[in-house]
């Protein structure tokens, strides 16, 4: 029995205080965890995970950009930037980005980053092999049947705090010029 190779990252974070996680071949729909990817890149895991749970309640709705024939429009979709008309509530793709969220945040726990401070810098969804079944038609024909399962990973940062200069050194400047 071979091993499977180890896919690198996509991403390589410049400073050690990240954390990452991922999974492959998840029988999740590509396009709409897609669309969720694009929806929480960049916010802080805090705000990503509430979001995620009101998408889940209704309150809030996925954008649609990329993947957005025959998505119907919806009103809450107004709430996000750019002129975005469409929206959906992918279920299961938002359970399978949780979860990986929730293995992150463990991942950052152990490595003892701050957990207030995390935000969302990677994170995307690549499609996987697409897995076959069949289908019978009408008068003896057979169609294909295939799933499209994701590859997703994400990686999480430590935002750097600011760092404010001391009034006696910028005091001390201003007297050099």
């Amino acid at each position: 029995m071979t091993r499977a190779k180890r896919s690198a990252y996509s991403y390589k974070p410049e400073t050690s205080k990240n954390a990452k996680a991922k999974v492959h071949q998840l029988r999740v729909h590509f396009k709409n965890t897609t669309e969720v990817c694009n929806a929480i890149r960049g916010m802080s895991l805090k705000r990503a995970r509430k979001f995620l749970h009101n998408v889940l309640r209704h309150s809030e709705g996925v954008p649609f950009r990329i993947f957005r024939g025959g998505v119907g429009r919806h009103a809450q979709a107004k709430n996000h930037q750019g002129g975005v008309t469409q929206c959906r509530y992918p279920t299961k793709s938002i359970f399978a980005v949780l979860k990986l969220l929730q293995n992150a945040e463990n991942s950052a726990r152990t490595k003892g980053l701050n957990m207030r401070s995390l935000y969302i810098k990677h994170i995307q969804a690549n499609q996987g092999v697409k897995m076959r079944r069949r289908t019978f038609r009408a008068h003896g024909r057979i169609n294909p049947y295939l799933s499209s399962p994701s590859h997703i990973e994400v990686v999480l940062l430590e935002k750097a705090e600011d760092v404010q200069l001391a009034k006696e050194t910028t005091e001390a400047v201003a007297e050099e010029q």
